[in-house]
């Protein structure tokens, strides 16, 4: 894309009411959890929906519920997010899929002991990573980590 390609979608975001800018604050929370509750408090403002899994989170952020539409160009700005990969990085994660295999159904076990096993020998994505992933899977999101 040329620079006046950027110029000119800067100033139709610019113009736009189209246009959301969203604060996840890291320091609001520690945990998986706690991202959560953050996230359903910024996005899902006068909802009854909680945001409680890693899909119900991808599933939010195509918007039409919430606080952004489908169409809206969002900027989310994570703000201490360098706590937030701490907190969420191998040792969350490893507890995560230990948890999940612990359960059992309905979750896939080999799956995510696979996942389990890539993240110890060094090859995984921790829980951060993955919302990160997630976030920028969404072209209408631009993603300021802080």
């Amino acid at each position: 894309m040329q620079s006046t390609d950027y110029r000119n979608k800067f100033r139709t975001m610019l113009n736009s009411d189209k246009n959301k800018t969203i604060i996840i604050n890291g320091s609001h929370f520690s945990d998986l959890d706690g991202f959560y509750d953050e996230i359903s408090k910024v996005l899902m403002k006068n909802t009854d929906w909680q945001v409680g899994t890693l899909d119900g989170f991808d599933d939010i952020l195509y918007g039409g519920f919430g606080v952004f539409e489908s169409q809206d160009e969002v900027e989310i700005n994570w703000k201490d997010s360098q706590k937030s990969k701490e907190d969420l990085g191998f040792e969350a994660t490893r507890s995560f899929y230990e948890n999940k295999i612990r359960q059992g159904k309905p979750f896939n076990t080999e799956l995510i002991q696979h996942k389990l096993d890539k993240l110890i020998s060094g090859g995984g994505q921790t829980l951060f990573e993955i919302l990160i992933e997630i976030l920028e899977s969404h072209k209408n999101i631009t993603l300021i980590l802080n």
